[in-house]
C-alpha cells in the first residue's frame, strides 16, 4: 500500500529539519552583549585551496530582532576545522559568523552562501548559491547579560552618537580612557601561529612578553594547552593599572617591524591564516572581559601602498572584510584607518596622501561594519578634506610631535573646532603624544613625568580629548617595537588612572563641558567649562589664579585635587566664591608650586 502524499512531504520536511540542525551550531551564551557564533557545515577546503575560500565564497547571515524589526547584515569567514586556535588546522569545512545582539528577546537569521569569481566583495545579487548553508533560517532567544563591573558586556556597544565622546549603548555612560598606544607590534608573539617568527625577516622583534606571565591567572584563557599566557598576562597588567584601552597594527608587511599580518605568508594577499586569527580573538575576547577598548590600527604608514597601489580595490576589500567579519563584533573599538598616512612633520615617505581615497575607504568599511563603529585615521597629513557631515570619519587619532608634549591641547583643540566648522562633531583622542625619540619614557628615565602628565595627559582631557594613548619613545628601552614589559612605565600608568579618577569618580560632565582657557589668569592654564555650573581648572604650577566667572553671579564651592597623588577632594583657604567677574581661587592646600586640578561647582 502507498503512502499517502501528505505523509511524505512531512517526512521530508523532518529529515530536512535534521539535515540542518546538524549542518548549524549556535554557541555561546544567549545573552545581550555576549558573542554568538553560528557554525556551519560549508564545502571541505583549505586556505590554500586553488578555489580561494576567502575570495570566490561570499558568506553573509541577516539578523533581525523580532519585535523592534532592527536587522544586522553580518559578514562570516572561514574557519578550517572551526577549532583551528588550537588544533593548527589550515582544512576543514567549518564556516562561522559573529554576532552581538543588542536587544533580549527572539531573533531570526537568514543565511546567504554565494559563490563567484571574487564573490567576497561583490555586491551583485547575480552570484550563485553555493548550495550548503545558503537559504538557512533559524531562531534563537536572547536574555538580559548577567556582567557587572569592568566587563564590556555589562556597558553595551561603545558608539559614536555625534558628540565628543563616545557612550555606551546599555548604560548611557561616556567613555574616558587611557592606555598604551606601544608597542605597535604587539600582536608579533612567539604563541601566534606562522613563519613569521623564524624566518629571518627581523625576528628579533619578535615578542615573548615573558615579563608577564606571572600575571597570567588561573582560569585566564590559553590555547594549544598552555600558549599565549604571557600575553593575556600584558592585558591582566594594564587593567591591573587602572588602564582601559590597548592598541595593535594588524598588518605590517613593509612596516617597522614586519612580523604582523593575518594572512598566511608575506607575499599571499588573499588567502588568511586562519589558526592565527582564531588565536588574535582568544586576546581580544580577554580584553573585552578586562574593559579594554581595542585600538585596530589597521594599517602602518609604509602599507599605504602595498594593497591595491593605495586604492580601495581587491586586496583591501578584502582584508576589511575579514577583520570585521571576525572582529567587528567587539563592543568597544575603533577603525583606525591608517598610522601616520604620509606624513605631517615631513615630506611623504610612500606617496602623497589620496583625500578622496581616505574617503572612499570609509565609506567601504562603514558599509560592511553592521555595527558602524567609531572611524578614525592618525595624522599623517592633517585632517582637512575628510571633515564634513558626509565623512564617514567620527574622529581623529591625534599625533604630536614635541619632546614636552607641549602641542598635545593646541592641537585637540584645533581638530574639534575645525571638524565642528566643517558641520560634524568629532570625537578626538591622541593617540600618540610627544615626539617620536622620546614620548613616554620609562619611569628609570623620568620617574616623575612631569610633561607628560601636565602638558599631555591633562592637556588632552581639558581640551576635550575623549582620551590618550602612549608612545614609547625609539631612544629608549622598552621602545614602540621593543617593549616587552609595561612595567617599564609603571609609574605613569597610576598617574593615568589618578586623571580617570577625577572624571570618573567625581561625575564631572565633561560631555558638557567646552575648553575656556580664557577664564583662567595664568597663562598656559586650562579650564573646562558648563558656566554658571562647574568649572574645571588645571593650574601647572599651583599658585593663585583668578577665574573669570564672567555674568555668572552663583554661588560656588572651591575643591583641590592632587594630580600626582590622587585620593579624595581637598579643600583650600578659599572654600568657596560668588558673584560675576573674576575671582580669586586661592593657594592649593600643600605644594604650592606644584600642579594642581581645581573643582569649581554651584551651590
Amino acid at each position: 500500500m502507498k503512502k499517502p502524499i501528505h505523509l511524505f512531504v512531512k517526512l521530508c520536511i523532518i529529515v530536512l529539519s535534521f539535515t540542518q540542525l546538524n549542518a548549524q551550531k549556535i554557541k555561546g551564551e544567549l545573552k545581550k552583549w555576549h558573542k554568538v557564533t553560528i557554525e556551519f557545515i560549508g564545502p571541505e577546503t583549505s586556505e590554500k585551496a586553488e578555489d580561494n575560500p576567502f575570495l570566490n565564497y561570499k558568506l553573509d547571515v541577516t539578523f533581525k530582532h523580532n519585535a523592534s524589526g532592527k536587522t544586522y547584515v553580518v559578514p562570516g569567514f572561514y574557519a578550517a576545522d572551526g577549532d583551528a586556535a588550537n588544533t593548527g588546522a589550515i582544512a576543514g569545512n567549518v564556516w562561522k559568523v559573529h554576532f552581538t545582539p543588542d536587544e533580549v528577546g527572539a531573533w531570526t537569521y537568514n543565511v546567504r552562501f554565494v559563490k563567484g569569481k571574487w564573490a567576497a566583495i561583490r555586491t551583485s545579487n547575480k552570484l550563485k548559491s553555493v548550495g550548503y548553508m545558503d537559504k538557512y533560517n533559524g531562531d534563537f532567544v536572547i536574555a538580559s547579560s548577567d556582567k557587572t563591573g569592568r566587563d564590556m558586556r555589562a556597558k553595551g556597544r561603545l558608539q559614536y552618537v555625534g558628540e565628543r565622546y563616545l557612550k555606551f549603548a546599555e548604560t548611557g555612560a561616556y567613555f574616558l580612557k587611557c592606555g598604551s598606544d606601544a608597542p605597535e607590534n604587539f600582536l608579533s608573539y612567539m604563541d601566534f601561529d606562522g613563519t613569521f617568527k623564524k624566518d629571518g625577516i627581523k625576528d628579533g622583534l619578535v615578542k615573548t612578553w615573558e615579563a608577564h606571565k606571572k600575571d597570567w591567572k588561573p582560569g585566564d584563557p590559553v590555547w594549544k594547552s598552555d600558549k599565549g599566557k604571557s600575553i593575556i598576562g600584558a592585558i591582566n597588567y594594564l587593567a591591573s593599572k587602572g588602564m582601559n584601552a590597548f592598541s595593535f597594527i594588524t598588518m605590517n608587511i613593509e612596516g617597522d617591524d614586519k612580523n604582523v599580518f593575518p594572512y598566511i605568508d608575506y607575499h599571499t594577499l588573499d588567502r588568511f591564516d586562519v589558526s592565527k586569527l582564531d588565536q588574535w580573538e582568544i586576546v581580544f575576547e580577554h580584553g573585552d572581559r578586562l574593559g579594554m577598548f581595542l585600538h585596530f590600527k589597521t594599517l602602518e604608514a609604509e602599507n599605504q601602498g602595498l594593497l591595491d597601489n593605495g586604492g580601495v580595490g581587491l586586496y583591501t576589500k578584502l582584508y576589511y572584510r575579514e577583520l570585521i567579519a571576525r572582529f567587528g563584533h567587539h563592543l568597544a573599538l575603533n577603525w583606525n584607518l591608517c598610522e601616520e598616512t604620509g606624513d605631517w612633520q615631513n615630506p611623504p615617505r610612500t606617496f602623497p596622501v589620496d583625500v578622496q581615497g581616505r574617503l572612499t575607504l570609509a565609506n567601504y568599511v562603514s558599509s560592511i561594519d553592521p555595527y558602524k563603529h567609531h572611524i578614525v585615521i592618525h595624522n599623517g597629513n592633517w585632517f582637512t578634506g575628510i571633515y564634513g557631515k558626509a565623512s564617514k570619519f567620527s574622529g581623529a587619532s591625534l599625533q604630536t610631535n614635541r619632546t614636552d608634549f607641549g602641542n598635545v591641547h593646541g592641537n585637540v583643540l584645533r581638530v574639534l573646532n575645525e571638524a565642528e566648522a566643517k558641520g560634524k562633531i568629532w570625537a578626538v583622542a591622541c593617540d600618540e603624544p610627544g615626539d617620536a625619540q622620546h614620548a613616554l619614557v620609562p619611569d628609570a628615565d623620568n620617574p616623575e613625568h612631569n610633561n607628560a602628565r601636565k602638558n599631555g595627559l591633562w592637556g588632552a582631557m581639558m581640551a576635550g580629548a575623549w582620551g590618550t594613548e602612549w608612545y614609547f619613545g625609539y631612544k629608549h628601552a622598552h621602545s614602540d617595537l621593543t617593549c616587552q614589559d609595561f612595567r617599564s612605565r609603571d609609574l605613569f600608568w597610576t598617574q593615568g588612572k589618578i586623571c580617570l579618577d577625577f572624571f570618573n569618580d567625581n561625575k564631572i560632565p565633561v560631555w558638557d563641558m567646552t575648553s575656556r582657557d580664557d577664564l583662567i589668569s595664568s597663562k598656559g592654564d586650562y579650564v573646562l567649562a558648563n558656566p554658571g555650573k562647574m568649572y574645571v581648572v588645571f593650574l601647572k604650577n599651583g599658585g593663585a589664579s583668578r577665574l573669570n566667572l564672567e555674568d555668572n553671579n552663583a554661588t560656588y564651592n572651591i575643591f583641590w585635587y592632587n594630580p600626582r597623588k590622587g585620593g579624595k577632594l581637598l579643600k583650600g583657604k578659599v572654600r568657596s566664591i560668588s558673584g560675576g567677574g573674576e575671582q580669586l581661587l586661592g593657594l592649593p592646600p600643600k605644594d604650592k608650586g606644584k600642579d594642581w586640578v581645581v573643582l569649581i561647582k554651584s551651590m
